[in-house]
């Protein structure tokens, strides 16, 4: 079981740094237990399982790896935890932006190194309630994925690329998935070699690889590209929600566009991601006028 060690130059928060990964709760490729961090990745050598602990003597991070994956996945550790990350090139402009920052000082932009294990949820999340996505999500892994490496029998393993281009479509009907999400996610699945690239490509190129396929457009990429890359820049458009959470927070005004949006972060260019980022960490938001949005289960028609 090799193992590695990783000291923060700074303040350092593991859980908020990385809990970006998790999708909902009841993850079974990402979960936290006791203080601890387990993640189930598929990585080009293979599954591996990674535990994740802050010492609490010097603040440094424990890792432990296990499976095929599990060298790929230290090597990588430096990289998932923020160490390439750069957040002193952040300049608050808002009071609250600046409250945030100075709160969340150990929260870094990690990456993962991985684009399907992002892109393929993203994709769950398009035009429908996260709750709807984390469920589909929840039960593809345990139907179709495989027992995550290491003593933890609760984690999984995504499926490989061939396995996502397998599943029936009476699967992704039971998990609530509609055909132009799951059509999508087969497509990626089919040249998932050459989306897997775009992990060493600059964020701009790197959007333009996903975009090419039908299916997948900013919003995907954006969400996808934060997490792969770290992308401090890889602003959501389209959401639903984030351009009026951004709008209330900075101005109290409801009803913010992206367009809106876009020129209330232009002062953070370069930065636009890390901003709406620390926006959300604040906790301010519009309070609730109508009730939430019902979830659908396409899986009962």
């Amino acid at each position: 079981m090799p193992t590695r060690t990783w000291v923060p130059p700074g303040p350092y928060d593991l859980h908020r740094t990385l809990g970006v990964l998790g999708r909902g709760p009841g993850d079974p490729a990402f979960a936290v237990r006791g203080g601890e961090i387990w993640r189930a990745s598929r990585t080009p050598q293979g599954p591996g399982t990674l535990r994740l602990a802050v010492r609490p003597a010097d603040g440094a991070v424990e890792a432990e790896a296990w499976g095929p994956g599990a060298d790929w996945l230290l090597e990588q550790l430096p990289a998932l935890l923020g160490a390439a990350d750069d957040p002193e090139a952040f300049t608050p402009r808002h009071r609250l932006v600046h409250a945030a920052h100075r709160r969340h000082r150990g929260v870094r932009l990690g990456r993962t190194g991985l684009v399907l294990e992002s892109l393929i949820p993203s994709v769950l999340e398009q035009k429908v309630t996260s709750d709807e996505a984390y469920r589909a999500w929840r039960l593809l892994l345990r139907r179709h994925g495989e027992p995550a490496p290491g003593p933890w029998d609760r984690l999984r393993v995504m499926p490989d690329p061939r396995g996502w281009a397998l599943i029936p479509s009476w699967e992704w009907h039971r998990a609530g998935v509609d055909a132009k999400r799951s059509d999508t996610i087969v497509r990626a699945a089919r040249v998932a070699r050459r989306l897997e690239e775009a992990a060493a490509m600059e964020p701009a190129d790197a959007t333009r690889r996903l975009c090419a396929v039908p299916g997948i457009g900013p919003w995907t990429a954006a969400e996808t590209l934060q997490r792969v890359l770290g992308a401090p820049d890889a602003l959501t458009l389209g959401d639903l929600h984030l351009p009026k959470i951004i709008g209330y927070a900075l101005t109290g005004r409801r009803g913010t566009t992206d367009a809106e949006m876009l020129d209330l972060l232009a002062p953070y260019a370069g930065q636009r991601h890390r901003a709406a980022r620390l926006i959300l960490l604040s906790g301010t938001v519009p309070p609730r006028r109508a009730p939430r949005f019902p979830v659908g289960d396409i899986a009962r028609l």
